[in-house]
């Protein structure tokens, strides 16, 4: 079987020069710019708040998981457009776990994923359900993760 490689760019660019650079701790702001080729628009990033961010961007932690939850519905759905399972209606409320070291590392011990979906069928709930472990198996991004990347889905019918 032949592997086939997909390669990704981005241009970050640190927008936080405050004046002074990194002169100190407190001196500069977090704040950079993802510029993708192909979108029209940077995305805004900073640190999270607690290390002293701005609160109105994208911090990394926010963009793993979100990363991590989209990848999972883009398998999932494809799974279900394979098995003939109409889903109409597909959130995510996914959320993380970051530890802190003292040593100021850290790394995510945890992330639990709760897609609600919403299909036509209520003949294929337990096949709907289902999809969710194969979706798992197959998500790019949780397979690169040192950490449990967990689901709790919920299936209902329209």
């Amino acid at each position: 079987m032949t592997r086939r490689e997909h390669h990704y760019r981005l241009t970050n660019t640190w927008t936080g020069n405050l004046g002074a650079g990194t002169g100190d701790y407190r001196s500069y702001s977090r704040n950079h710019e993802f510029a993708i080729p192909g979108k029209s628009e940077p995305l805004p990033g900073s640190s999270d708040p607690a290390f002293r961010g701005d609160p109105a961007r994208y911090t990394p932690e926010e963009l793993l998981l979100a990363a991590l939850s989209a990848c999972h519905m883009l398998s999932y759905l494809h799974l279900c457009a394979d098995a003939g399972i109409v889903v109409t209606r597909y959130t995510d409320a996914a959320s993380g776990t970051m530890s802190e070291n003292a040593d100021s590392s850290g790394e995510f011990t945890r992330v639990i994923l709760h897609p609600h979906v919403i299909i036509t069928d209520p003949a294929r709930i337990a096949d709907a359900l289902a999809l969710h472990h194969r979706a798992h198996q197959l998500c790019f991004i949780a397979r690169s993760v040192n950490f449990p990347v967990e689901n709790e889905p919920v299936v209902g019918v329209a």
